[in-house]
């Protein structure tokens, strides 16, 4: 390759980094599209997620995916090209969920139809991605493109798994605390018999939705602070596992409370209005994990 060649390369190759606008306004077209395409099932998401607590996440999911995106446009869209095997085949299988859901939803509670067109809709965004940017950048983004599947609501078998697991673990943390702490009580099941009080552990009090909030951040802190995929891993993990240890100790700091304080801790603003305290909580926990994992990741770096 001559040098005058090598040096329209270069050029032509600055350009597409400094002006994507064209791609950008044609991946906007595609956006603009899916939004007419799904506009139903966009509406009934807005009300499910505005309605129910289990699905309040899924409106800050695309808001979170694209912040994320921008932080490192640099790296994301560094070459940009057009990648049509993937894009065809994301296309392809975004239409057979929303075909599928479409001729076998009208037997399916809403839930379980938002999962459908939603799961769609994500793979729309993503050959679209693919198509306009390029398999670079779409390798480049695939942490914030994979997030965007937290919008996809759970099918309501799953989402009931998910929530009778949080109820067990947080019902074996409160047990822990209560022997640990001396407090004599019977246990049935989901149910704690106390001296002065009774209380279960409901599917209410399984801390589903913090616990959401608090898997949404360990894994935003785990991409941002951590290196090796292993470690981000096991960051998450801890989270997951920190959301039944932060329920549990909820629970059993309100029974505490309600025994040997006021009743209406049960009841009380603390109860209903409080769980940002205990989320700052696992937060707290999960500190000291992050530190130990970004120190190792320190040592194992070579020195230059």
């Amino acid at each position: 390759m001559t040098q005058a060649v090598k040096r329209r390369a270069k050029v032509e190759l600055s350009g597409t980094k400094k002006k994507p606008s064209g791609r950008w306004l044609a991946y906007g077209l595609w956006i603009a599209v899916s939004l007419v395409v799904f506009a139903r099932p966009l509406g009934w998401m807005i009300h499910f997620a505005l309605q129910n607590d289990d699905a309040s996440h899924i409106l800050l999911i695309p808001v979170i995916s694209a912040w994320v995106i921008y932080l490192e446009r640099q790296n994301v869209f560094y070459q940009l090209s057009s990648d049509i095997p993937s894009a065809v085949f994301l296309f392809f299988v975004a239409g057979f969920f929303y075909a599928w859901t479409t001729w076998s939803g009208a037997n399916w509670t809403l839930p379980s139809n938002l999962t459908g067109y939603l799961l769609a809709l994500v793979l729309f965004w993503i050959s679209g991605f693919a198509l306009f940017f390029g398999r670079p950048a779409l390798q480049n983004a695939r942490f914030p493109l994979l997030f965007l599947f937290l919008a996809v609501p759970l099918p309501e078998f799953l989402l009931n798994r998910a929530i009778l697991v949080l109820q067990k673990g947080s019902a074996e943390i409160t047990a822990a605390l209560f022997d640990l702490m001396g407090v004599p009580f019977l246990r049935e099941g989901f149910v704690f018999h106390l001296a002065r009080v009774n209380i279960e552990v409901a599917r209410e009090c399984s801390g589903i939705r913090s616990s959401m909030a608090l898997l949404i951040l360990a894994l935003l802190v785990a991409h941002f602070s951590l290196k090796s995929i292993w470690k981000k891993a096991l960051f998450v993990a801890c989270g997951l596992f920190m959301m039944i240890i932060k329920n549990g100790i909820r629970i059993a700091t309100l029974t505490m409370l309600a025994m040997y304080v006021d009743p209406s801790f049960l009841t009380g603003k603390l109860h209903h209005q409080g769980g940002i305290v205990f989320f700052l909580l696992g937060l707290f926990f999960l500190l000291p994990v992050l530190l130990f994992l970004q120190r190792s990741e320190r040592k194992e770096s070579p020195v230059i």
